[in-house]
């Protein structure tokens, strides 16, 4: 769904292109033949994406942002607490609960994710991230039994350089053809004293949608320093959906 898989990392790029989280669980098992070709995947997960966009209409959260930063010219941590508020199709409210630390990281990193985010969600943001075959270059790299299910791996490559895009590898549920998982780095570097940054992210499925779990960036600055960020989500409620049917009869419309 866009609103899960790109806005957050729309907003997370803008100070280290973080977006984050821990890894899946997985069985490792042996290789098995994806049933489905890389073509196939992706018509999929466009076209699930689109319908769960469609479908989640508002819901409420909780997210803790944590910042730890070591190296020149001095050390600096920070939390913030906020509660978030997101009605459908581009409004999103937050409330920020709590603020300790470093006030030059709650102000300039994350008072800015949360204004990125907001603007992210206007349209022209949205079809510029949005993960389609218009943005990106797909390959299947492999199909894997997990202990979540069955997953696809695409390797995901942005056919131009913007610092709202990302390079890296995707988890596709099998199932419900949402990602669940990403590895990346930004397409293009977001500043010239960011040396490089790795980003992971996990999904969580709440009632029918997919919405972030946990983001985590490791960012290296060129000075010597090195940025840690993580957002952790946390008492998602699902407050007004459309039925799937009656998205195809308004679409009919």
């Amino acid at each position: 769904m866009r609103i899960t898989t790109h806005l957050h990392l729309a907003a997370a790029m803008l100070f280290v292109a973080c977006l984050g989280l821990r890894l899946l669980a997985t069985a490792q098992a042996d290789p098995v033949p994806a049933p489905l070709n890389t073509e196939q995947v992706v018509a999929k997960l466009v076209h699930m994406n689109a319908e769960r966009a469609q479908s989640l209409r508002s819901y409420e959260g909780k997210r803790i942002y944590r910042l730890v930063y070591s190296g020149f010219p001095a050390a600096r941590s920070a939390e913030m607490r906020v509660d978030v508020k997101y009605q459908a199709p581009e409004t999103k409210e937050f409330i920020i609960v709590s603020e300790t630390g470093s006030r030059v990281v709650i102000d300039r990193v994350f008072k800015k994710l949360l204004q990125s985010e907001k603007e992210a969600l206007e349209a022209e943001n949205l079809r510029r991230t949005a993960l389609n075959e218009a943005n990106y270059v797909f390959t299947l790299l492999e199909y894997e039994t997990t202990s979540a299910g069955p997953m696809y791996i695409l390797s995901v490559e942005p056919r131009r350089k913007d610092k709202f895009l990302y390079s890296g590898k995707i988890w596709v549920d099998a199932e419900d053809f949402a990602v669940v998982r990403i590895e990346a780095e930004p397409a293009k570097n977001p500043s010239f004293w960011i040396r490089n940054t790795k980003i992971e992210q996990l999904y969580l499925k709440v009632n029918d949608f997919w919405l972030p779990a946990r983001n985590h960036s490791l960012t290296s600055v060129r000075l010597g320093g090195r940025a840690d960020l993580t957002i952790d989500y946390q008492d998602y409620r699902v407050t007004r959906t459309i039925l799937p049917a009656t998205i195809s009869n308004a679409v009919l419309r």
